[in-house]
């Protein structure tokens, strides 16, 4: 018996990360997963994004759990995309009972435009909107919403790494007002909303050049062995990231029972960097 037996998640951006990871672990839980995933590069971004063949890496991984995929390509920046493929999804697998708004992007360091600025807030801001009020319609009472922010939510402004880096730490930090206004409406419904906030991952979002640029300014091209000492100075915990697993974990947590009387949460996912980066306001 799972703590999900039945029920019916959709989740964006699932072709790999943190979006395969949650993905995954709902399927073990016994959910049936609708996968939403844009299976191409954004001109504004400055690292890969996933293909279709991630995408349906992601549907056998989630049928080798005896339960359901339904995989869709659909960019989250567009609305009419994004309803659609949710009511499609909804069709095949019955109905909707978990939402996990996990699409994202981080264009830092070199080669950002102005487009970084738009695509960022496209996908990071308009790409939870979107998903979260396209699946209001189809959502009964015990559904549960969760949203991916990040502690970059949690401390302020990035402006000076770039429009990538400034609209990437708006856009979150708007998810994070959006997760606490929306569960006082949502909550007479018995529809609970929260929002989980990583700090840095070992996903794809991390691991690139532009993100490794900013954490070794001094270097033309940094690799991994020259910025994994660094990453530890972020945190209160002496890691360099948190695993997708560390995120899944919160997020199945959220999905299920055993956190029925919780919403409108901030749950910082960080290693501890917020306690050290923030001074205590109690």
């Amino acid at each position: 018996m799972g703590k999900l037996d039945s029920k019916v998640a959709v989740v964006s951006g699932a072709a790999r990360g943190q979006g395969r990871s949650h993905a995954v672990n709902l399927a073990k839980e016994g959910a049936s997963v609708i996968l939403i995933d844009i299976c191409k590069d954004l001109e504004g971004n400055n690292y890969p994004l996933s293909r279709r063949e991630d995408l349906d890496e992601t549907v056998n991984l989630v049928e080798k759990e005896g339960v359901k995929a339904y995989a869709i390509e659909a960019d989250v920046r567009e609305r009419s995309q994004t309803w659609d493929a949710i009511a499609e999804g909804v069709k095949e697998l019955g109905r909707l009972d978990i939402v996990v708004a996990n699409a994202g992007i981080c264009p830092m360091g070199k080669k950002q435009t102005i487009l970084s600025w738009s695509d960022t807030i496209d996908t990071d801001l308009a790409g939870v909107f979107n998903l979260v009020q396209g699946s209001l319609p189809h959502l009964e009472k015990g559904a549960s919403i969760i949203a991916t922010g990040s502690l970059a939510a949690m401390l302020g402004s990035t402006g000076n790494q770039g429009p990538g880096g400034s609209a990437y730490s708006l856009a979150k930090q708007i998810v994070a007002r959006y997760v606490n206004d929306l569960s006082v409406h949502l909550g007479p419904k018995g529809i609970r909303i929260n929002a989980v906030h990583p700090t840095n991952c070992n996903t794809d979002m991390l691991h690139n050049e532009g993100m490794y640029s900013v954490f070794r300014p001094d270097l033309e091209s940094p690799t991994l062995d020259d910025v994994k000492p660094v990453f530890p100075m972020m945190h209160s915990m002496k890691v360099p990231f948190v695993e997708p697993q560390d995120i899944s974990n919160a997020v199945i947590f959220l999905a299920s029972e055993d956190s029925r009387y919780i919403t409108g949460m901030q749950l910082r996912i960080d290693a501890g960097g917020y306690a050290k980066t923030v001074p205590w306001k109690g």
